[in-house]
């Protein structure tokens, strides 16, 4: 039976003198029921979107330069958020998540900052050309299956995995990571997908260098 057919079926009441509403009802289910018994085609379902990864901003600043020669990204933790902001630097970023303090500094690899927990290095983070720089840390957080839309960034994304696993899929292929493992990203204007690809609930941190003259986020398609 033809989705056409079946709605056929369910408009009988805008004919003239049609039957009562329990009859109509009656009607629509016995010709679905033919159409299962029949092996004849169902009316179309439409598919199911995957939820959406929420995503939230936790710090921010603008630069009008960076740090001379390759960069990382250095992550550490503090005793309490008062003492990372004091001990940030020009390029650093002090945030709150999952119940502890992080300081995100950029900078050369192998340095430090005095009162810190070492917790690893990121990088090194793809070079940035701007007139403005942007520096964001993002926190991502959703059930397995969960995505954003596909976007770019007029900079570079890096990410570190607190619980579960993400994905971030682009036309160079398919990067996964999982608790307590980093990745650098890709460089400006890469268009990609971010989900939730393990067993449990995601939560990662991001970590943004982008052009601050720029829209954060555009939409794109991979191809």
């Amino acid at each position: 039976m033809s989705s056409a057919a079946f709605q056929d079926v369910c408009a009988i009441s805008s004919r003239a003198g049609g039957p009562p509403m329990a009859l109509r009802r009656r009607a629509a289910i016995a010709a679905l029921g033919a159409a299962v018994m029949t092996g004849a085609p169902l009316p179309p379902v439409a598919a199911q979107q995957p939820p959406a990864l929420v995503v939230r901003p936790l710090a921010e600043k603008r630069l009008a330069e960076l740090p001379p020669g390759p960069l990382v990204w250095r992550i550490e933790n503090f005793p309490s958020l008062a003492e990372a902001r004091a001990a940030a630097g020009p390029t650093a970023l002090a945030a709150e998540a999952a119940g502890r303090v992080w300081l995100f500094t950029l900078g050369r690899t192998g340095g430090a900052t005095p009162g810190g927990t070492p917790v690893t290095e990121v990088g090194p983070i793809p070079e940035l050309r701007a007139p403005e720089y942007l520096l964001r840390i993002n926190q991502a957080s959703g059930p397995p299956g969960s995505v954003t839309p596909v976007h770019t960034h007029p900079g570079s994304e890096a990410f570190y995995v607190l619980a579960g696993e993400t994905s971030q899929q682009t036309s160079h292929g398919i990067s996964r990571v999982g608790a307590g493992q980093a990745l650098a990203g890709h460089g400006a204007d890469v268009p990609m997908q971010v989900s939730s690809s393990g067993s449990t609930d995601l939560l990662s941190l991001m970590m943004f260098v982008v052009d601050a003259t720029r829209p954060f986020s555009s939409t794109a398609s991979i191809q």
